[in-house]
């Protein structure tokens, strides 16, 4: 054991937490979110993935797969949590580079439960973890599936995580989240991906001028308006619900899993309206046949989170989220590199 637990804490102005992957769109946004309730906040990011930009706290670059470098920097240190970012997180990449994600995704996790031994721990996780949906609205307890790579790493995260904590060597939240969308509502910080897949930023910025046509996979679905429905989650919504699952596992609550999503659906179509009524452009966009492994509707029911953590999202429609990404691909038009 390299380094401790301290879970005397009674507030979070003495919790000390470590937040791996801060520098990235999610993990960036949660280490600003922990900072203004009056955290410690440490972060570890490769800037492999993650800007430098997005977070302006103490940050060690160091790579969580270099096991001696990293319980080098843990030794004699003491946190109160982690919270676990860092990862890849491309399905399509994943099915082409399966080993680079087992590695990528399961053996930093190891590195840290061997170095943080009775150190709460807050994974993020991935619907991806359930695989084909058999209801419209998933719960924590659906069966778990995955149909790739990405989702399937995960899940084995997650399985570690629960064994660590059966036999009381750290409790864990698992929050599997949705569609990550949105941007600070400041606009200073934001989604910016290489390669970007993720459709909000792209309608955006083929409405800009700024990205190519957008490609619509399929118009053809049993949804009312053809298209695929998902659930779209604000990042700074994410970033209250770490916090909160954090403070959960620090205060004795139990291991568990939460859903992170609004619980709305919301078409392909839909989001291209939002995108061109806060643009006032029209998004250029082709209509293509439906892409392989997509689901129809993919929404969570984040009850149980509501309900035991006091979650409550602040966003809760797609066009407060989509206008929070438009404000920032506005100013920031080369991402951080503006």
């Amino acid at each position: 054991m390299v380094a401790t637990a301290s879970l005397s804490c009674e507030n979070a102005a003495t919790m000390k937490v470590l937040v791996t992957g801060g520098c990235g769109y999610i993990g960036s946004a949660t280490a600003r979110y922990l900072r203004e309730n009056g955290v410690d906040v440490h972060v570890i990011d490769n800037l492999s993935e993650g800007h430098r930009a997005a977070w302006d706290g103490p940050l060690e670059v160091l790579d969580l797969l270099d096991r001696d470098a990293l319980h080098a920097w843990l030794k004699g240190q003491s946190f109160d949590g982690v919270i676990h970012f860092a990862a890849r997180c491309y399905v399509g990449e994943s099915v082409t580079q399966p080993v680079r994600y087992w590695r990528a995704n399961t053996v930093p996790v190891i590195h840290l439960c061997e170095a943080l031994e009775g150190v709460p721990f807050v994974l993020s996780s991935t619907c991806a973890t359930y695989g084909e949906p058999e209801t419209e609205r998933l719960r924590e307890d659906h069966p778990q599936f995955p149909v790739n790579p990405y989702g399937a790493t995960k899940l084995s995260a997650e399985r570690l995580l629960k064994d660590r904590s059966a036999v009381d060597q750290g409790k864990c939240a698992l929050l599997r989240y949705f569609n990550a969308a949105g941007a600070s509502t400041c606009g200073h910080y934001g989604e910016a991906h290489d390669p970007e897949t993720h459709l909000i930023p792209l309608a955006v910025w083929a409405a800009l001028g700024s990205g190519q046509r957008l490609s619509v996979f399929g118009s053809d679905w049993p949804t009312p308006d053809g298209t695929c429905i998902r659930d779209y989650i604000h990042v700074d919504d994410l970033a209250q619900a770490h916090f909160q699952a954090l403070q959960r596992l620090s205060s004795g609550g139990a291991s568990d899993a939460w859903n992170l999503g609004t619980g709305n659906g919301f078409s392909v179509r839909e989001i291209l309206d939002a995108v061109e009524a806060a643009t006032g452009k029209p998004v250029p966009h082709d209509e293509g046949p439906r892409r392989e492994g997509d689901p129809a509707r993919l929404i969570a029911d984040s009850t149980k989170a509501r309900s035991e953590l006091g979650w409550q999202p602040l966003y809760e429609n797609a066009a407060e989220v989509v206008e929070t990404a438009v404000r920032w691909h506005q100013q920031h038009p080369s991402g951080y590199a503006s």
